[in-house]
Formats: C-alpha cells, sequence, structure tokens
C-alpha cells in the first residue's frame, strides 16, 4: 500500500508543472515531508474549463456512504479491483485524478532487521504524479446546503524492479505525456484508461533508507529524507 507521502513542494510550482490553475485552498498551504491519510494531498482535475490543483483529503468517501470512517479503509485502490469495488467504481468512470508528490515511503523488511522505512522519488527530480480518483461526499447528517467534503484516493498496483522487493505493492506512477490520457475519460475507454495502470518502468525510481521517526505524522521536517542505515536487531 502506499501511506505515506512528502509534499513539500509549492503548489504553485507543481501547477505549472502541470499546465494547470490553483484551486481555492491552496494558496496558503504549508510543506510537509510526512503527509499521511485524513491529511490533504493535491489533486490535478480536468473538465471543460480546464485543468485545476485542488485540495483533497487522502481516504475516498464514495457518494453513498453514510459514515466518513470508511475513509479509513479507501487510502489505496487496487489496480486490480479498481472498476469492479463499489467503493471506486463510479469514480473510476468519472472522476480520474493526478495526485503530484515529491516523494513517498515503504517499509521493508530486509533479512533479521527490523522493518526500514524508504523513501522514494524520481531519479530525475520531477515530482511523481500518482494515479488517483476523487469525490464530493455531503454528510447526510447535516444541512442539505453544507459544502461537502473533497476526498481521494491513490491506485496501487504490483511493484515494478525499483521497488527492489521492499513492498509487494507500489503507487501507479504516471509519466506525464501519459498523464494526460488517464484524465481523459471521453476520448479514452474505461479499458484504454485501466491499462495505463502498471508498474513504473526500470529506472523511474530511486530510494535511500530513512530513518524511524517517519513512522509517526507528528514527525515532521526535512530531516525525514535524510539517509540512515538500516538497523540490525543484533
Amino acid at each position: 500500500m502506499c501511506g505515506r507521502v512528502a509534499l513539500y513542494s509549492p503548489p504553485i510550482r507543481l501547477a505549472r508543472f502541470l499546465d494547470a490553475v490553483l484551486g481555492a485552498g491552496l494558496e496558503h498551504s504549508l510543506p510537509s515531508w510526512n503527509v499521511g491519510p485524513a491529511r490533504t494531498l493535491f489533486g490535478l482535475t480536468e473538465d471543460e474549463r480546464g485543468r485545476v490543483l485542488s485540495p483533497f483529503r487522502w481516504g475516498l468517501i464514495p457518494t453513498w456512504a453514510t459514515d466518513p470512517t470508511i475513509a479509513n479503509q479507501t487510502i489505496n485502490a487496487r489496480q486490480e479491483t479498481v472498476m469492479e469495488k463499489p467503493s471506486f467504481r463510479a469514480a473510476y468512470m468519472s472522476r480520474p485524478c493526478i495526485i503530484p508528490v515529491d516523494g513517498f515511503y515503504e517499509w521493508g523488511s530486509e533479512g533479521h532487521r527490523p522493518k526500514q522505512p524508504h523513501y522514494f522519488t524520481r531519479r530525475d527530480s520531477e515530482p511523481l504524479l500518482f494515479a488517483g480518483l476523487y469525490e464530493y461526499w455531503r454528510d447526510p447528517r447535516l444541512p442539505s446546503d453544507t459544502a461537502p467534503i473533497a476526498t481521494c484516493t491513490v491506485i496501487t498496483t504490483e511493484p515494478g524492479a525499483d521497488i527492489d522487493g521492499i513492498h509487494d505493492r507500489q503507487p501507479v506512477v504516471l509519466e506525464k505525456d501519459i498523464a494526460n490520457e488517464w484524465l481523459n475519460i471521453h476520448r479514452y475507454s474505461p479499458d484504454e484508461r485501466h491499462k495505463l495502470l502498471a508498474p513504473s518502468r526500470p529506472g523511474i525510481l530511486q530510494h535511500i533508507s530513512v530513518g524511524s521517526a517517519v513512522g509517526s505524522v507528528y514527525n515532521d521536517g526535512p530531516q525525514l529524507i535524510e539517509f540512515e542505515a538500516p538497523q540490525s536487531l543484533f
């Protein structure tokens, strides 16, 4: 799964990289090296008005949900079942998004060592572009004119070679040109878009081992992405 990312690039830089405008709520976004579920990710969406980068809460809440705690189980959507699962089916058909991040963390067990976090980035230092889905959910317990909550999920797939056996899943990382196809639900069929949800090609990602402090979302700062050698139990 993918449950922790770094998102420290200024939103305006990411918007320019993606040829998008900034949506409301991102003007004063603070950088973070330790973003976890239920916190804010940025999502690129596209419609007849153009491309917009907006804030979304991490953990998708389907429109039919009566309880927002379902988001605890929907931070990721599996590529293999995303077209059929009730939680994601409608969003897959109509509401794809691109989720840009600076990097992501995965925990792996190497030999007899305790689980070690690894920080993954692109080798070319460009932002990572995750394939995602989004929804707008209204709490049925609140007045009908209450603003909806914007939520999102990250799609995962089988690991590519660059994951180095650290984890059995990886987020779907799209190249910039392919990302345009993922967003275009009118030109490309669901099956055509589904073929884009593949492991990243070898040589795209790089990683370093980092310290255990990233395991708590209460820790933050650039020190979290500094190299730290794996520690042995012995």
